[in-house]
């Protein structure tokens, strides 16, 4: 039987020292994922087709005090992948512990 109590998932989960990248990640469920590895430490990359949604979060992040960069990226173009995996392998300087990649149909 699962037990009540007080105690934050903050105190049972930590992903400090940690690295994602989040692909989607300025709406719907990426903005989730992206809020949630923040909230448990992880340091964070994101990519958006859309620049100005992205210096949006981005700011918002910052102001909650989140570890999270990003870049604008359209999934669809080989060149622009290669280079979205160029920039994370150089910020994470090559540790990628957590990859959460989405397709959308829009």
């Amino acid at each position: 039987m699962a037990r009540g109590g007080s105690t934050s998932r903050q105190q049972k989960w930590t992903l400090q020292g940690m690295t994602a990248l989040v692909t989607g990640g300025t709406r719907g469920i990426g903005y989730a994922i992206v809020e949630e590895l923040a909230e448990f430490g992880a340091k964070v990359y994101t990519c958006s087709r859309n620049q100005t949604e992205l210096n949006e979060r981005l700011k918002e992040w910052e102001e909650k005090g989140f570890n999270v960069s990003g870049s604008v990226c359209d999934l669809s173009s080989r060149s622009q992948r290669e280079d979205l995996m160029k920039t994370v392998s150089s910020v994470f300087d090559g540790k990628l512990n957590i990859l959460v990649s989405q397709t959308l149909d829009s």
